[in-house]
């Protein structure tokens, strides 16, 4: 019989530590974002990004999910009450930072124009129901 792993608290502030993740789930936010976005958006090499991802994943804030080439990442909030509530904070606080305001503009206008991103043909991160921009 298989047993349960507990929350590891520690592996979770940890996650919440490094100003690469929380931009990260800033930017997934309510939405599922595809791993191209956080490339362009950071400004960072894929395998990094994909580390900080995976670092999330294991620590029961985001789940992945593939379709076709593509990698969708979205937040999670952990079985945990306390870690959730800290989660639900601590992605309240990031709305209210400037730096963390400019990166999800960013996501805004490089969903509006893939092709001007490099971004033709990624999938526009789901959830997004109203358009981004003025010329959506």
């Amino acid at each position: 019989m298989a047993r349960k792993t507990e929350f590891d608290m520690e592996q979770f502030f940890q996650a919440l530590g490094d100003r690469t993740r929380l931009r990260l789930l800033n930017l997934m936010g309510e939405q599922e974002v595809c791993v191209c976005y956080f490339v362009e958006i950071l400004d960072a090499p894929q395998p990094k990004i994909s580390r900080h991802l995976a670092y999330l994943r294991k620590a029961g804030i985001v789940s992945a999910r593939r379709e076709g080439k593509w990698m969708h990442y979205r937040i999670v909030m952990p079985a945990h009450v306390g870690a959730t509530q800290i989660l639900k904070q601590t992605l309240a606080s990031l709305k209210e930072e400037k730096s963390m305001q400019m990166d999800k503009a960013r996501l805004s206008k490089a969903c509006c124009s893939p092709a001007k991103y490099a971004l033709d043909g990624a999938p526009i991160p789901a959830s997004i129901s109203e358009p981004c921009c003025e010329t959506c």
